[in-house]
Formats: C-alpha cells, sequence, structure tokens
C-alpha cells in the first residue's frame, strides 16, 4: 500500500510483541516520538529491547516505559539524567550495553544497509574492546553479566574493534514533515538519531506533525526515503520541553 497512514498511533503500534527490539530516535528531548511511546505504553508490550542515544529521561520519553518495567535490556550511549534508570541498573533489574555514540549511530546505520558488521577505531584499548564492562549486576551488586571480548584487527598499522550492526524489529522515530508514501523531512537538531533509527527498523513508524500529500515535500529535502518507513502517524505540533532550566536565585 503506498497510503501508509494510520488512523490512530494506538493502531500503528499494535503489533509490537513482547520481547521486541524497538529502535528509537531521539537526543535528550530532541526529535523524541514521544506520542508513540505513550501509545506503547498503553498497549502493554513487556520484555523489550530499546536501542536510543539515551534512554529517555524521569517521566518522559523512553522513561516512562522504564518506570513500568517494560524495558528488559537497552543499547544506549549516553545513560545520565536518568534516576530509575541508574536504580534499575545497579539493583540488577535492567541490562545495559553501553556504546560510544559515534558506534552506535553507525551500527544502526548499518544494520539498515544490509551490513552485519565494521571496523572502527573508538573503544580500541578500552573495555568496550575488550569486553569486561558490566552490562546486568545481581541482587548483591556483583557483575552478573560481562560484556565479551571485541575482535579486533590492525589495518595500515592502526587497530579496530569490530561492532556489528542493529537491525530492529521496530523503529519509532520523530518527524517535522512526512507524506502519505513515508517520506520524512526533520526540522533542525530533531535530524539526530532518527534517520539511522527509521533505517534500522524492520517496521518503521513515524510521527509527524505535519502530514502532506505525495509530491508536495521537495525531493531534495527528504531525509528518509519513504521505502524505509511503513506507517505514518500525524500527531500535530509537539512542544519540545527545556531539559535543564537554570535560573537567577
Amino acid at each position: 500500500m503506498m497510503d501508509k497512514v494510520s488512523a490512530t498511533p494506538a493502531e500503528a503500534v499494535a503489533d509490537i510483541s513482547d520481547g521486541s527490539t524497538v529502535a528509537v530516535g531521539g537526543f535528550g528531548l530532541v526529535g523524541v516520538p514521544e506520542i508513540l511511546i505513550g501509545a506503547l505504553l498503553q498497549q502493554g508490550a513487556k520484555e523489550l529491547e530499546t536501542v536510543s542515544n539515551n534512554c529517555g529521561t524521569d517521566g518522559f520519553g523512553l522513561g516512562v516505559l522504564l518506570a513500568k518495567g517494560r524495558i528488559r535490556r537497552t543499547i544506549s550511549s549516553y545513560v545520565g539524567d536518568n534516576k530509575e534508570f541508574a536504580r534499575q541498573y545497579l539493583a540488577g533489574e535492567l541490562e545495559v550495553e553501553l556504546t560510544p555514540q559515534g558506534t552506535l549511530a553507525e551500527r544502526l546505520r548499518a544494520g539498515g544497509a544490509g551490513i552485519p558488521a565494521f571496523f572502527t577505531p573508538a573503544g580500541v584499548g578500552t573495555q568496550v574492546a575488550e569486553g569486561g564492562l558490566p552490562r546486568r549486576y545481581d541482587s548483591r551488586g556483583g557483575v552478573a553479566i560481562a560484556s565479551p571480548p571485541k575482535e579486533t584487527r590492525v589495518f595500515d598499522g592502526v587497530a579496530y574493534v569490530m561492532e556489528r550492526g542493529i537491525a530492529a524489529d521496530f523503529a519509532l522515530v520523530h518527524a517535522w514533515k512526512g507524506d502519505r508514501h513515508g517520506n520524512l523531512v526533520y526540522r533542525r537538531s530533531a535530524r539526530n538519531f532518527n534517520p539511522v533509527a527509521a533505517a534500522s527498523g524492520r517496521i518503521t513508524i513515524a510521527q509527524v506533525e505535519h502530514l502532506v500529500d505525495p509530491g508536495e515535500l521537495d525531493p531534495d529535502a527528504v531525509h528518509t526515503p519513504g521505502i524505509q518507513v511503513q506507517r505514518v502517524v500525524p500527531v500535530g505540533r509537539v512542544t519540545v520541553g527545556i531539559e535543564k532550566r537554570t535560573v537567577r536565585a
């Protein structure tokens, strides 16, 4: 079907099942598909594995799924600003695979391009490559699961570590504009992890602020082509919150 519009967010996420891997766009509070995440919260899927730059904040984004115990495992590069995340991780309730930010972006892009693995210098000589990073703690504070060592190779005298591409079962992204064919345009800094997350999903679901008819988008302005998107949900204008507010005494 060329018309990929879903009537409601609930309809769009209805088939995300327990245990699914879900790639999610956004960086901090910007470009987060919060309405789709809210619909997934109401839908009830659990034991999810999420892939995102950060696992939301307390009370926002993926943080709402985390607070309800719906996330079993996450692959992220930044895990600050979320007290519940820290509590679950240190209590052994959440498995965490920490990945350098650029490496995470490339793992998503590679997965979307059908590339199973690639070599990067990021992490060479650290526990990222050598293994031993705590992925899950036990209830006594010991390490229940540690990251394994990764293959390293030398090319032209430089050491590199092999990283696997990520192909997620589903991807949830936020776009400024989208047409009924699934072509997406991101606005300013919301063009962060959304394009690579969209590429990585076998089923990609996009919430869009402005839904337009096919032909209204300038082809040169399209960031994610419709071939990578299976569902589009119009949600209207979304207001971005303030991540850190600083005021004078």
